[in-house]
């Protein structure tokens, strides 16, 4: 089976703690890793995470506020100043790359390697990126300007052959692919042989969808339904409220509200307000498990399996 696995490095909000980094996640799959959002700091995490640059393929920015995306010129130049050949995609608001240009510009640097911008603009959710295993689509979220989730899911894994099988009903070579697929196969002497007698079932495909920052929506629930982790921001505590619907930020309460709707495996918490300390953070859960019991707090540094 393929590694699928997120590291959190970082779980804050706008102002970055002593505990807290501004907020960055990386995604692997397989021999692919994805970077989504990168606050300052971001560097730094990844080297504590012992994690390459130069494997990071592709960026993923939810929204132009700075904490999602400061530490982004710096690991852009560093990659560079490492030699970086390979191209380097980057999913974001247009306007990014006009900033991430002014700051190549101004300081002269002309990159090694080709960096490519793909505009997030679409108020509609939309395939951003494939290959034979993978999709990630956007979720349009609620915030004070244009702000996408990102929905990371495995494609169905096709069903393993019955080799006993496939040997005794004499399977052409060339029909194994289709038959992995769920195509039944008629014999030469025109028998239908099942699917089900050539194959086992396939193994369930895997998904991780992140949604930060976004007010309470529940449209994105039927996007998400089913996923095995979800990274939902928490800002405040419910008796924020009134400042989570004024900022578009949503409350843990209302994050677990989401989980449970779109019954998904796992509920991961983050984004919290500056103002909340350790011991703070019980109340998170506490609040969260009034609507949706398999939460945890997002540690950073730490890494879970989907």
């Amino acid at each position: 089976m393929n590694t699928f696995e997120v590291t959190i490095l970082g779980s804050g909000s706008a102002l970055p703690t002593l505990k807290k980094r501004p907020t960055a996640q990386l995604v692997h799959y397989s021999n692919k890793y994805f970077l989504v959002d990168c606050g300052e700091g971001t560097q730094v995490q990844l080297r504590k995470a012992k994690v390459s640059f130069l494997k990071i393929g592709h960026i993923l920015i939810s929204h132009l506020h700075g904490d999602h995306y400061f530490g982004l010129i710096g690991l852009i130049s560093s990659m560079h100043l490492l030699g970086r050949v390979a191209d380097l995609h980057v999913y974001a608001p247009l306007e990014l790359q006009e900033i991430i240009q002014v700051q190549l510009r101004a300081s002269f640097t002309q990159l090694r390697y080709k960096l490519i911008f793909h505009e997030l603009a679409s108020k509609e959710s939309e395939i951003i990126f494939e290959d034979k295993n993978l999709e990630i689509h956007t979720i349009p979220l609620k915030h004070k300007i244009l702000t996408n989730g990102f929905l990371i899911k495995e494609k169905p894994r096709p069903r393993k052959a019955k080799s006993d099988k496939l040997k005794f009903y004499e399977v052409p070579h060339y029909k194994i692919d289709g038959i992995k697929m769920g195509d039944d196969f008629v014999t030469s002497e025109g028998e239908l042989i099942p699917n089900n007698k050539l194959t086992f079932p396939a193994e369930e495909s895997r998904s991780y969808a992140f949604c930060s920052d976004t007010a309470y929506r529940e449209k994105i629930v039927p996007l998400i339904e089913g996923v095995d982790v979800l990274y939902h921001e928490t800002t405040f505590l419910e008796k924020e409220s009134a400042l989570a619907k004024k900022t578009y930020h949503s409350t843990a309460k209302q994050a677990g509200s989401i989980a449970r709707q779109a019954q998904v495996g796992k509920l991961l918490i983050g984004h919290f307000s500056a103002r909340y300390t350790d011991e703070n953070y019980n109340h998170f859960i506490e609040e969260v498990r009034t609507e949706f019991q398999n939460v945890e707090i997002s540690e950073e540094q730490k890494t879970y399996d989907i």
